[in-house]
């Protein structure tokens, strides 16, 4: 039996475990208890005063967290029955159905509190599961008052497609949910002047995306590019458009919200952001992180951006700008990533970015701490400076900004912390200098220059250290390739052994012999 269908629809953030089971517990209730008081109102009271304290206590965002929540241990209570029914642990699977029958009435009733208007379609998807859960429960029980195997056999097919039928009308019950809440805020955001409705608006359609790419695609198709841009096009919200084009950047990371940005011209209003000097650093910077997730080279749908070429020109100019400015190290990175993706994305960025002097505005940045402190950074510099040295008027600006050093002590990069992110980031760093270098050595005054710095003996190091390279194979190889490129340029800087080891065999068995190199080696 397949799993349900929700989780494709949500984003389980990781938390300790026990802290995931204290957030848990209150939903936890005793089974018994909850049927018990099952849509029973607390006082005598007036509902509409219950209902009052209920809104006064949580947000809208809280409450549709609340339901997301109460939505995850539905589906996985629902995957763990499927798991128990295998094994034919009968007793466990009954008392699971009677807890996932009253967390649905539970989610559906917390749901109609703080909604107060569902519509035909979602009632009749409410009363659909809940008769079928009902209906589910039933016929576990009856389950549990046989003993013969052959019945409870033949019975066992009857379970499993009740089950998945469970988790049918739940799926499209919360992807309803779900639409409805982002219909319901795109209309606040459509219909209101307000600058405070707006903000709160923008504010939990962010929340709203934070939930996984299934919640993207529900906004995108939803019309929620249009709106934000919308926004984005208003001076009156200008205090706005730092939280709207962060919403964006979520958003477009699915390729519905990148074909609504094709269609509303976003391209274009992002060009004009970015070179309105007008305009705040925080707003620029989020310009700059929608242009970084849009021309991400791990998306495969960015080949229709037909305007971004219209606009390149501009939009390199503003990010180069952006960079040599930046007060903080997040502005410049989220510049830098945007500057490193577009390299990708057409090779004339690179010719732009020479003739605007980058590789100088690059090198003075990574010098200066405020702006380049992270090896993250160093990763976005390191991958525009790699892809500017295909051409080759680039070996002399690095010579002139003294490059060479900098790429040398690239090659070193290690992680201060020991944090996977940071060590895979270091890991480029090291490969994409050591590639930066092989390309740029086809000039003899990089090549004598990189000599003169020791970085033979560097890269022999790298190649025979696997501790050296983060253990990368990647890493390795680049390094192979550079030793190579030198090798040829200046033959006397290497031993007899480093020769025949490492560049006169092909680079395959080169590549093995390193890989299977013990540490006492070195």
């Amino acid at each position: 039996l397949p799993s349900p269908p929700l989780p494709s629809s949500m984003h389980l953030i990781q938390v300790d475990s026990v802290q995931r089971w204290m957030e848990d517990l209150k939903l936890m209730t005793d089974c018994e208890c909850m049927c018990i008081l099952q849509s029973k109102p607390i006082s005598i009271e007036k509902d509409e005063q219950n209902e009052l304290i209920l809104s006064s206590q949580y947000s809208t965002c809280d409450n549709l967290q609340l339901l997301l929540k109460r939505a995850w241990i539905i589906s996985t209570e629902l995957t763990r029955i499927a798991q128990k029914l295998e094994k034919n642990r009968w007793q466990r699977v009954h008392s699971m159905t009677v807890r996932v029958n009253c967390h649905v009435r539970s989610m559906i009733n917390e749901y109609n509190t703080f909604t107060r208007s569902s519509s035909e379609e979602m009632h009749q998807l409410e009363k659909l599961l809940v008769d079928k859960c009902s209906e589910f429960t039933a016929f576990t029980e009856r389950c549990l008052q046989t003993e013969d195997e052959e019945i409870l056999k033949s019975m066992k097919s009857c379970v499993n497609e009740t089950l998945t039928t469970v988790a049918q009308y739940f799926g499209q019950l919360i992807e309803l949910v779900l639409t409805q809440e982002a219909q319901r805020l795109l209309r606040q955001i459509e219909l209101s002047g307000s600058l405070y409705v707006t903000e709160s608006a923008v504010s939990s359609l962010f929340s709203l995306a934070q939930e996984g790419a299934h919640l993207c695609r529900i906004i995108a198709k939803e019309g929620g590019v249009v709106a934000l841009f919308k926004i984005c096009r208003q001076d009156c919200f200008r205090c706005l458009y730092p939280q709207t084009l962060r919403t964006l950047a979520s958003i477009c990371c699915v390729e519905e919200g990148m074909h609504q940005l094709e269609k509303v011209d976003g391209i274009l209003c992002l060009a004009d952001i970015l070179t309105d000097t007008s305009h705040s650093e925080a707003t620029h910077a989020e310009a700059a992180a929608v242009i970084a997730q849009i021309t991400s080279p791990h998306l495969t749908f960015t080949q229709h951006l037909s305007s971004f070429l219209e606009n390149m020109e501009e939009i390199v100019t503003a990010l180069i700008k952006l960079c040599q400015e930046a007060s903080s190290g997040e502005v410049f990175l989220l510049a830098s990533a945007a500057l490193a993706n577009i390299t990708f994305f057409d090779t004339m960025a690179c010719e732009i970015l020479l003739q605007l002097n980058a590789v100088k505005i690059l090198l003075a940045a990574c010098s200066d701490k405020r702006r380049v402190d992270t090896p993250y950074s160093r990763d976005q510099v390191v991958t525009i400076l790699a892809n500017m040295s295909v051409l080759d008027q680039c070996a002399s600006e690095i010579i002139l900004g003294d490059g060479v050093q900098l790429l040398m002590e690239m090659l070193f990069e290690k992680s201060s912390s020991g944090n996977p992110a940071e060590v895979a980031a270091c890991e480029r760093v090291q490969q994409k200098s050591a590639v930066t270098l092989a390309r740029l050595s086809r000039d003899p005054e990089v090549a004598d220059a990189a000599v003169k710095l020791s970085c033979i003996p560097g890269l022999i190091k790298l190649c025979r250290s696997p501790t050296e390279r983060n253990n990368s194979d990647s890493v390795l190889v680049a390094c192979l390739a550079a030793l190579r490129r030198l090798a040829v340029m200046s033959p006397d800087g290497l031993e007899d052994s480093d020769f025949q080891q490492l560049v006169k065999p092909r680079l395959v068995d080169s590549f093995l012999l390193c890989t299977n190199m013990e540490e006492s080696f070195v």
